[in-house]
């Protein structure tokens, strides 16, 4: 992986810097986060029956978000972002997103009601603080943002963060009221409509990953800006739907499952044609590795694979096998990074990238004792 090679000191002062701004402000994400939810039932009759309900809460919302993590990384085959990334964001939109945000409805449906707060405030607030942590990824740790699938892949998780802690609060008020509440809401939330946040979010990130891939400055500025507009959009017609319900005592949410079930296929086939495209992307910027002898034919369908990392697992010396893959796989998008930045006559880091990622292929290759690169040759059999 690219993030394996040394940082320039720029991009090291990028980092301390976005490091540092994390860390603060996810601390104080946490604080407005126990201000909000955690101090207040001290304040009651019977505090512990409300803190036993934030348990159950927690009980339906966390192992059920450990099951939808799973999809993403299915969908992500080629290329999967590390581990590290993606828990970065989703403690994000755990801990910051959830608590700034919450902050802001607070105040705001104090004021103004709780329908606009939920038509105006959540799509608003709630989709600009996920969206922060998807700037920050795209920003500060460029070298693992690629395009338009990672984008993806970083809303998806920033988006189950969020909705994880809020689905916690959503099942800890229905727990207070009665258990077929409590049963309604988990249904709703946890089954029926799991990935609306992610899929509002994934407007953002895919915003974001346009404006990673084109070399027009233009775009760069416009993609992330409609991108986010589009997810208000959305986050603020199934919110209305759902306060409309409420008002007219007509079950809108129920009526728009239909179309919002087709929406979340079309979505789906979206992402997978946009996975196909990268493993494309890939194969095409890998052809001329085997043509000049830096890889072999049987490597390239390996890395080019769907399937190459779990094949790379269960081989001979499946660590550095993968690790193989992940790093040929590095090098085929800095090359894919390189010819769009000569085209826009731009600079990218990844120019940097291309020669140390070779010498870590080989170097990778020599530590599992494979034959030199030459045709026909089937070494991770």
């Amino acid at each position: 992986m690219s993030s394996a090679l040394p940082l320039s000191v720029e991009e090291r002062r990028t980092r301390n810097r976005g490091v540092v701004f994390f860390v603060l402000a996810s601390l104080l994400g946490a604080a407005l986060l126990q201000a909000i939810f955690l101090l207040p039932p001290l304040a009651q009759s019977d505090p512990w029956a409300r803190y036993g309900a934030m348990g159950t809460g927690a009980l339906l919302a966390f192992p059920a978000v450990l099951v939808y993590m799973t999809v993403p990384r299915l969908l992500d085959r080629y290329d999967p972002e590390p581990w590290w990334a993606l828990m970065l964001v989703f403690v994000w939109g755990a801990v910051g997103a959830c608590g700034f945000s919450a902050t802001v409805n607070t105040v705001f449906s104090s004021v103004f009601g709780e329908a606009l707060g939920a038509t105006v405030s959540a799509p608003v607030c709630e989709e600009f603080f996920k969206g922060l942590g998807l700037y920050m990824m795209f920003r500060v740790w460029r070298r693992e943002f690629d395009g338009v699938v990672d984008g993806i892949i970083y809303a998806t998780f920033t988006a189950l963060g969020f909705a994880a802690v809020e689905n916690v609060v959503y099942y800890s008020k229905a727990q207070i009221q009665s258990h077929d509440m409590l049963a309604a809401t988990f249904f709703l939330r946890g089954v029926v409509s799991p990935w609306a946040h992610p899929l509002f979010t994934s407007m953002t990130g895919i915003g974001f990953g346009i404006a990673r891939e084109t070399t027009r400055p233009t775009v760069r500025f416009i993609a992330p800006l409609a991108g986010y507009l589009a997810a208000v959009v959305l986050h603020a017609i199934w919110n209305g739907a759902a306060v409309l319900s409420g008002i007219l005592r007509v079950p809108l949410v129920l009526l728009l499952l239909p179309l919002w079930f087709l929406f979340v296929v079309a979505f789906f086939v979206m992402v997978l044609v946009l996975v196909r495209r990268r493993g494309r992307i890939i194969r095409e910027n890998l052809v001329d590795e085997v043509m000049m002898g830096a890889m072999t034919p049987q490597e390239l369908a390996l890395v080019t694979s769907a399937f190459g990392q779990l094949r790379a697992r269960f081989a001979r010396h499946g660590a550095l096998r993968m690790e193989f893959v992940a790093t040929a796989a590095r090098l085929a998008l800095s090359k894919w990074h390189a010819t769009r930045a000569m085209k826009g006559q731009t600079r990218t880091v990844s120019f940097d990238f291309i020669g140390p990622l070779r010498d870590k292929m080989a170097s990778l290759r020599a530590a599992m004792g494979d034959p030199a690169p030459t045709r026909g040759n089937a070494p991770w059999r």
